[in-house]
């Protein structure tokens, strides 16, 4: 059994897991953000109450990790930043220890159950939160470690000058520390300050500037207008330079699928092998594909250890 968690930076997720597509959830908790030894004792919690003892304990993780130091960077859990946080959580927990990125389990989770079953190569896409993503290739990983690979939300490649729309952006400021990054203006968070630039509102709920759009409200067709139009160029470079049979779309956006139908299209246009089917479609692993793909990297690492 491998002993799976989803660490955000809100909640702790955990499941059991026996194979790809037998993941049974077992609850969420808190994160304690900047308590590790809170944080290790939830943990050893869970351990205590699996059904049985686990054979390795897997993670999906909120952030990166160096390859060559296994230093983890998250940025919303503190206590877990500038960790070697594979050799701590053995050396405390007891148990073999394998680490991913939440959006490669994402992309592994839906390559493997989801809606890349069948493709050679395939694209995790999150929209939510932030813009995440990751790859996999033959039913692996690119990424040798770390959490990097398919980070298409960040680097400074936000178009910033739409003649079609009449628009001009500036370029808006990253967490990342860098500005211009799609994870800027193209996040659930991203859209709103989008939303209120362009039109002057104070606030705007992502959900909300979706709703109306699909309402055919005027400000929100011109906000989804441009945020297609910002999006859909640099997905469309990164699909000519992966060759993915389809795009996995997660996260809060995903949600409408209109909308995930309208960046469909636009991408298409723009991309240069000619799809004559959905090249980006909603993600469709069944359960919470953060833990399914956090159990593939487990229970692969249980069956290098026995062989």
């Amino acid at each position: 059994m491998i002993l799976c968690f989803d660490i955000g930076g809100t909640a702790i997720k955990i499941a059991e897991a026996y194979s790809a597509d037998k993941v049974i959830p077992k609850g969420r908790i808190a994160t304690p953000t900047d308590d590790f030894d809170a944080f290790v004792e939830i943990l050893n919690d869970a351990v205590a109450a699996a059904n049985i003892r686990p054979d390795v304990l897997a993670f999906a993780l909120a952030g990166v990790l160096d390859p060559e130091t296994g230093v983890a960077t998250m940025a919303n859990i503190p206590c877990l930043t500038g960790r070697r946080l594979q050799q701590e959580l053995e050396n405390l927990l007891g148990l073999p220890v394998v680490l991913a990125n939440d959006a490669d389990c994402f992309a592994l989770a839906e390559a493997t159950v989801g809606a890349g079953r069948g493709h050679d190569v395939v694209f995790g896409l999150i929209l939510g939160t932030g813009v995440g993503g990751g790859v996999v290739v033959n039913g692996s990983l690119i990424n040798g470690g770390g959490g990097f690979a398919g980070e298409v939300g960040h680097g400074p490649i936000a178009q910033r000058v739409l003649d079609d729309q009449n628009v001009t952006l500036p370029a808006f400021s990253c967490g990342c520390g860098l500005s211009g990054c799609l994870d800027s203006i193209c996040s659930a968070r991203g859209l709103e300050r989008l939303h209120r630039h362009l039109h002057g509102r104070e606030s705007a709920d992502s959900r909300d500037v979706v709703r109306d759009w699909e309402s055919g409200d005027p400000r929100a067709t011109k906000t989804i207008a441009v945020w297609l139009a910002v999006l859909s160029g640099p997905l469309a470079v990164m699909e000519n330079m992966l060759g993915a049979g389809v795009v996995a779309v997660g996260g809060g956006l995903s949600n409408s699928t209109l909308l995930i139908t309208a960046l469909d299209g636009e991408v298409r246009k723009k991309c240069l092998r000619r799809f004559e089917r959905p090249l980006i479609v909603p993600a469709q692993c069944p359960v919470e594909p953060g833990l399914v793909g956090a159990a593939i990297l487990g229970l692969r690492r249980h069956e290098n250890v026995a062989a």
